[in-house]
């Protein structure tokens, strides 16, 4: 019997009816590609912080330094002769003479300052402000730490702290007849609601100061503890007769000035100022500040600074409102404008100063620091 061999006939046919039966391919649909956006933050446009000033009286040298370096800034630069009380110049004199804005981290000078007199601290005393983490005030003040000055509010208290604020001259007027100034804002009672008095001695929470009353506060640190009455001339015969008027004498720690001025020249040379150093053989000291001030929303830049050689010392206030500002950005415009003089030479020039009465007035209009207990 023959057999026959019939297995790759059939199997054949099964693939042919498999390719019959089997629906077609689908082609892949290609997937567009999508190019991802990139939003970019459009910088604020600049402004003209120059408009509305009347520079009659103004330094114009100073001026011309000051206006160069704030630029298109939203902002305001006061400069000021810490030896006697004069407004040298006032870049955006609207903005510098209104009510104020919160001071951030400018106010750890009026915390160090407190603390040292009232012996809760002394310059080289050390505050862990974590298990592993110290500071004591230089470094703090350099580095700008703010539980540290929690720390040291929450020891001195909401009265002392008042205190030694007023004493400094913080919600007063620190100009004399100073047309359109308003003074800042001392809050009377612990801002509970807002982090008490830590945030008060950290942020500066519960004031609001002008630009004015930090020069003055920086020109008593400058000059031995001199709170001047800041006098604006508007005219040059006004500023050839100006005569200096001391608002007080402030009570301080012996050494508490010099000690907190180790720690803003540390801002300068390895802290958060260092955009304002120009040059190691001319020192600046300063203070940076950097927050939102609640009431306008606005982002804040201060800083406070003077310096400390030559024949023309200046204290120098940038206070900068809106867009990406901060601290250090200030730092670096207040850094541009001492840059700028050193390099007219203006700290060597005309080193004798003008005889002038021996002793400044002293004005006294108002009661200030009831002894806090």
């Amino acid at each position: 019997m023959k057999r026959f061999v019939v297995l790759p006939f059939t199997v054949l046919t099964l693939l042919q009816l498999a390719s019959v039966a089997a629906p077609p391919q689908q082609k892949k649909k290609s997937t567009p590609v999508t190019k991802k956006t990139v939003v970019r933050r459009k910088a604020p446009p600049p402004v003209d912080p120059t408009l509305g000033d009347n520079i009659d009286g103004d330094d114009l040298t100073i001026r011309r330094a000051a206006v160069s370096a704030l630029g298109g800034f939203a902002g305001s630069v006061v400069v000021v002769d810490p030896s006697n009380g004069r407004v040298l110049t006032m870049v955006n004199q609207k903005l510098a003479l209104r009510t104020g804005f919160i001071p951030c981290s400018t106010v750890k000078l009026v915390t160090s300052l407190a603390a040292l007199t009232e012996n809760i601290v002394n310059k080289s005393t050390t505050i862990y402000t974590s298990r592993y983490v110290s500071y004591n005030m230089t470094q703090a003040l350099a580095r700008s730490n703010n539980q540290y000055f929690n720390i040291l509010g929450k020891r001195l208290g909401f009265e002392r702290v008042h205190h030694y604020a007023e004493m400094l001259g913080l919600g007063e007027k620190a100009g004399l007849d100073i047309s359109g100034e308003e003074p800042g804002i001392l809050a009377a009672e612990e801002p509970k609601a807002m982090g008490g008095v830590g945030m008060m001695t950290s942020f500066g929470t519960g004031i609001s100061m002008t630009p004015l009353e930090l020069a003055a506060l920086l020109s008593a640190i400058s000059n031995g503890g001199k709170l001047y009455y800041l006098q604006y001339p508007r005219t040059q015969q006004e500023a050839d007769q100006l005569e200096p008027k001391i608002k007080r004498e402030l009570q301080l720690a012996p050494t508490g000035l010099d000690d907190i001025k180790d720690g803003m020249r540390g801002a300068v040379d390895f802290g958060t100022a260092t955009r304002a150093a120009y040059d190691p053989t001319e020192p600046v000291l300063g203070k940076t500040g950097t927050c939102t001030d609640a009431p306008s929303s606005r982002k804040m830049g201060w800083f406070g600074s003077f310096n400390e050689v030559g024949a023309h010392r200046l204290v120098v206030v940038v206070m900068l409102t809106g867009g990406n500002v901060s601290g250090p950005v200030a730092a670096g415009v207040a850094g541009q404008i001492y840059r700028n003089l050193s390099a007219q030479r203006y700290f060597i020039a005309d080193a004798t100063p003008k005889k002038r009465s021996d002793l400044p007035e002293i004005i006294s209009t108002m009661p200030c620091c009831a002894v806090a207990h």
